[in-house]
């Protein structure tokens, strides 16, 4: 009969067969895997190079004393690795052919000097690229302008004292930029103001360079995110109180890029031999810095105002804000006078006094949580607008009004010119003034218009008869009223002006 072949666990016959003779059994199934994984270098992808190590898409030439790149290279390549050998110049035509499946390449220690701004034009799905510890002197023009899918960028350790602002150019995915250890004395910090040409970056080193000064405001400015890994130690900086208040702020917020290397934050004083810890300026001479408080906004009755939740986490899953009343405010567009809106900041509208306070801020992130305190003030006064421009001109107009009708009433309405109005005891006017008296006075001295019996003095039968029963200064007497239609018209009353600018009180 005919041996049976053993089954395995499936029920599937094993093959058996002999290699080299008769009777040595091999399992066919190791053996095709092992062809498998050498099929590609034996195939018309290419073969693997000389002094290089193959496996799978991994091809690795490092310390192979090379100095060029390796040709042919297998299309299907994902990660090669020349590093630490002596490849001076990338040209353009290192890559003779497409590397489509290529996603990694590392050219670490190797003295390069010269990089084409056309040498990746065949890789353009490179994901990760390390050009560290070579001798690069400047980041040309739109030199990674063909990596669109860039995630890793490693060019610390290099000689590179400039760096164009258009060299990172249409990197949208960029990640992870490391620049730390070379001769840059500036940065183009512009390239993360907006957000918008390095939308992904999240660690930016440049520690070890040559740094003097730094943008603090441009800094503080930056997503609490970018600010947790953008490292400055190693630079000669000079001493001041806005650097000091961005370390003293990161530390206080636990951000990496401080805690890691607190004690490498140091800077230059005119006065100090050695650089001193920026940390340690709190209250020294000649600075004599002090520490901002974490997040203060001043506000006064009735404005709006928004809370930004400066959130160092990426991802976030939820985030809500509690009010210094403990209300929690989670719903987007909220009812009332505080609003959640979408950027996750939580907006005040016609702020009462009740509103100051401490507002918090709590963030869920896919690892950790983080906790961000704002303190609001408000003035209990208002600013200058529109409203109080209207307060001050009804006011001054009914102060012109008040002072009209005062007066009007201080010329117009005048005492009573009956004897019976007046003291007894008050001395006559002198002659002198009667003419003036009756040219300023505004009340009519006619008889006709005024009907009335005249007043007569009850000391004129003792005195002798006035000038309208009054006394005539010096003792004259006058002559006994005329009759006739003449006779009606009297002199005026001398005493008609002087009561107008007289002590008595006025009679409304």
């Amino acid at each position: 009969p005919r041996p049976q072949h053993p089954r395995d666990a499936m029920g599937q016959s094993v093959a058996t067969g002999s290699v080299g003779g008769p009777g040595a059994p091999l399992p066919l199934l190791p053996l095709l895997l092992a062809l498998a994984l050498l099929a590609p270098w034996g195939s018309a992808g290419g073969s693997c190079p000389p002094r290089c190590v193959c496996a799978s898409n991994i091809l690795s030439c490092s310390q192979a004393v090379l100095s060029s790149v390796p040709a042919p290279l297998p299309r299907f390549t994902a990660v090669l690795d020349l590093s630490h050998n002596n490849v001076s110049r990338l040209r353009a035509d290192w890559a003779p052919g497409r590397l489509a499946h290529l996603h990694a390449l590392l050219l670490s220690h190797n003295g390069l000097s010269f990089v084409s701004t056309e040498a990746f034009a065949h890789v353009p799905h490179l994901r990760h690229l390390d050009l560290s510890s070579n001798r690069l002197r400047a980041l040309e023009e739109n030199l990674f302008s063909d990596l669109a899918e860039l995630e890793v960028l490693l060019l610390y350790n290099n000689e590179i004292s400039a760096v164009d602002r258009t060299a990172f150019d249409n990197l949208s995915r960029l990640r992870k930029l490391y620049l730390g250890q070379n001769r840059i004395a500036r940065f183009p910090l512009e390239l993360l103001r907006d957000g918008s040409r390095l939308p992904q970056l999240a660690l930016l080193d440049l520690s070890a360079n040559r740094l003097r000064s730094l943008p603090v405001g441009e800094l503080q400015a930056l997503p609490a995110w970018l600010r947790d890994r953008l490292y400055l130690h190693g630079n000669p900086l000079a001493c001041d109180c806005p650097l000091f208040q961005l370390v003293a702020r990161g530390r206080r917020r636990r951000l990496s890029a401080v805690v890691d290397f607190q004690e490498e934050l140091r800077c230059l004083l005119p006065t100090a031999p050695a650089p001193v810890g920026i940390l340690a300026l709190a209250g020294r001479q000649p600075l004599n810095c002090s520490e901002a408080r974490e997040a203060v906004l001043e506000a006064h009755l009735g404005d709006t105002v928004t809370l930004s939740c400066d959130t160092r986490l990426r991802g976030v899953r939820s985030q809500h804000w509690v009010t210094p009343g403990g209300e929690r405010v989670l719903e987007e567009g909220g009812n009332g006078s505080a609003a959640l809106l979408a950027n996750g900041s939580l907006q005040l509208r016609a702020l009462r006094p009740e509103d100051a306070g401490t507002y918090a801020c709590w963030v869920a992130g896919p690892l950790l949580n983080e906790t961000l305190y704002v303190e609001l003030l408000v003035h209990n006064f208002t600013l200058h607008g529109p409203h109080d421009t209207l307060n001050t001109a009804y006011t001054t107009l009914v102060g012109c009004i008040l002072s009209v009708v005062l007066v009007l009433i201080y010329l117009y309405l005048t005492p009573c010119r009956c004897c019976c109005c007046r003291g007894a005891d008050k001395p006559p006017a002198p002659r002198d003034d009667s003419i003036n008296s009756s040219v300023l006075s505004a009340t009519p001295n006619h008889a006709a218009a005024v009907p009335r019996e005249p007043c007569r003095s009850r000391s004129a039968s003792a005195t002798g008869s006035g000038q309208n029963g009054r006394f005539k200064v010096g003792g004259t007497p006058q002559p006994p009223p005329r009759h006739g239609p003449k006779a009606q018209r009297k002199v005026s009353d001398p005493d008609s002006v002087s009561s107008v600018f007289s002590d008595t009180p006025i009679v409304v």
